[in-house]
């Protein structure tokens, strides 16, 4: 029998030693990897593809857990909360829960039946995320008056909860909008499913030749293959082979040096992430004319690429992550020359 992979996130080391000695009595258990945190959670949970993740309440209570949990049961990963808070955390987010006083046989016992129990998706009282609403029919790419022909967006560690804040602000008739996000290969329908569920726009994984259209958001994730605007003719989506570029397959810094033509019309935005993809992209479109924003340290999980793009000038705005989805949206008021005679 193939054993069932299982990994700990467990922010004690005490406890974490007597859950992992409890699972090493399951004959058909693998465990795979421990982690104290939930960035690093995310890492092995995304390279070992678990059949069980056993994860803290104290970190099943932090923010971006919600997300992290949607995407992953989406993918048939089971999630039992140990609970150091009398089971509260578990409840509000709909997951069966373990008590972290039982003993290492009970644990072992209780950690056998999840494995080979019912998918997590079944439970009762599994949190429901919102009906999709209604779209409006797509309209021609054009730009509006204050509104951008495209928006560009890059997004790395942190990135799933950033973007769900930035796009759920989008509305449904929202500009075209290309989005670059670092994962694991596999990972993106499950990306775009799950920021479809949170989106009033239509959100899909992109598609080589794919036209803008608005209301529609189009994910680079789990492509072997960068995302990048199309020079030929309409706009379109274009899937480019190549190496990796600063790094990632796809790339940030592509998918935005392909939108330098567009100049002005372009807004985009640098979100949290680990190392400075996206940040040479950002400085080339800046000086294109379009309008660009990048993360502030203070709501950034990790303070990398935003960093760089701030130190090389490339940001024209610096904003918290709760108002990034609004300003990408409007083209910024651009002093005309009666402007600047009227300020001298």
């Amino acid at each position: 029998m193939k054993p069932h992979t299982i990994i700990l996130a467990i922010s004690q080391d005490r406890l974490r030693d007597q859950v992992a000695a409890a699972i090493r009595m399951i004959p058909s258990a693998n465990l795979a990897a421990c982690t104290a945190d939930l960035m690093n959670t995310f890492n092995e949970v995304e390279a070992h593809l678990p059949r069980l993740v056993v994860i803290s309440s104290d970190l099943a209570a932090q923010t971006e857990f919600a997300a992290m949990h949607e995407l992953f049961t989406s993918l048939n990963v089971k999630w039992l909360v140990l609970s150091l808070d009398g089971g509260q955390t578990a409840q509000n987010i709909g997951l069966p829960q373990l008590p972290a006083t039982s003993s290492r046989r009970d644990l072992s016992a209780t950690l056998q039946a999840t494995l080979t129990g019912r998918p997590q998706s079944t439970i009762a009282g599994h949190r429901q995320t919102r009906a999709k609403p209604i779209l409006a029919a797509p309209v021609p790419p054009k730009t509006a008056t204050g509104q951008p022909a495209v928006i560009l967006i890059g997004a790395s560690t942190g990135g799933i909860d950033a973007l769900i804040s930035v796009l759920s602000q989008f509305g449904a008739n929202c500009p075209p909008t290309l989005v670059v996000q670092h994962t694991g290969a596999g990972f993106g329908e499950s990306l775009a499913a799950l920021l479809d569920r949170q989106c009033h726009a239509n959100v899909s994984l992109a598609k080589d030749g794919a036209p803008l259209e608005h209301g529609h958001i189009h994910i680079g994730a789990g492509l072997r293959r960068h995302l990048t605007l199309s020079d030929r003719g309409p706009l379109r989506c274009a899937l480019v082979d190549g190496l990796p570029v600063s790094g990632h397959l796809p790339s940030v810094d592509m998918l935005f040096r392909s939108g330098t033509a567009l100049g002005a019309k372009v807004t985009a935005a640098l979100l949290t992430g680990m190392g400075r993809d996206g940040a040479d992209g950002l400085l080339a479109l800046r000086r294109a004319g379009a309008h660009t924003i990048a993360q502030d340290q203070e709501s950034s999980v990790v303070y990398g690429m935003p960093r760089a793009a701030t130190e090389l000038g490339a940001a024209s705005q610096i904003l918290p992550l709760n108002q990034i989805g609004r300003a990408l949206q409007a083209l910024p008021i651009r002093p005309t020359p009666h402007m600047e005679r009227a300020r001298s």
